[in-house]
């Protein structure tokens, strides 16, 4: 399983980390000094989807904790908004598909970026205005809005980021959008970062394709993954 350098996997944060950016790394090019809020925040809140990713769910619990405690100290309810939806693309990403109650409870609050980024991992796309959403996903809601949109025709493979890319393959699997080939590409995104969490998902899924189908030799295969996977320390 391949391992990538440091500041590789940091930038693979970014696009989920998007709708934070401004705030929290924007502001660290002023002229002001950085609150340490900011920072705390920002670390807390990628470490805690790293260790998401990995399975290791006591860790990523603690950090969100962490995560939240700093935005708490600001008072502002948008904020808190915007870390809860970034939690939630992480479960969505890793076929963990509960409902995001946490960013519920706080969306009137959100700004229209949010509101809309959080209908968009929501599968809510109907009237949704894909300039509102990051520019990763603008041109696949886009098309996804099309009367009758062909599987092939949707850019998954535009799209870079592998937890961004694993983010969509989830949306359009629920749609039932997603070509055969992109579950194997999900699977090898996910082995390839080692994230343990979505790659059981994605065996998973691969697995019960297989075993529709009567491939029992492939459905063999992927059971074995799976259970080398689970030998593995969160």
């Amino acid at each position: 399983m391949a391992i990538r350098p440091r500041h590789r996997d940091q930038a693979a944060m970014k696009n989920l980390l998007s709708i934070l950016s401004a705030l929290l790394l924007g502001a660290c090019a002023s002229t002001p000094p950085v609150p340490d809020w900011q920072a705390n925040a920002f670390t807390a809140l990628k470490s805690s989807t790293s260790a998401y990713l990995e399975g290791n769910t006591r860790v990523a619990d603690f950090e969100f904790a962490r995560t939240k405690s700093e935005v708490a100290k600001t008072g502002r309810v948008d904020l808190m908004a915007k870390i809860e939806l970034v939690r939630c693309a992480a479960q969505v990403a890793s076929l963990a598909l509960q409902p995001c109650a946490a960013y519920q409870a706080l969306a009137t609050e959100a700004q229209p970026a949010e509101q809309a980024y959080a209908a968009f991992i929501a599968g809510r796309w109907t009237g949704l205005n894909p300039a509102l959403l990051p520019p990763a996903y603008q041109a696949l809601v886009a098309q996804a809005q099309q009367v009758q949109p062909h599987i092939s025709s949707l850019p998954l493979a535009q799209i870079q980021d592998p937890l961004s890319r694993l983010l969509v393959a989830s949306l359009l699997l629920q749609k039932e959008l997603l070509a055969l080939e992109d579950i194997g590409l999900a699977v090898k995104i996910a082995s390839n970062q080692g994230w343990r969490r979505p790659l059981l998902g994605w065996l998973g899924v691969q697995l019960k394709r297989h075993q529709t189908v009567g491939n029992a030799a492939a459905a063999q295969r992927i059971k074995q993954r799976i259970e080398l996977v689970l030998q593995a320390t969160p």
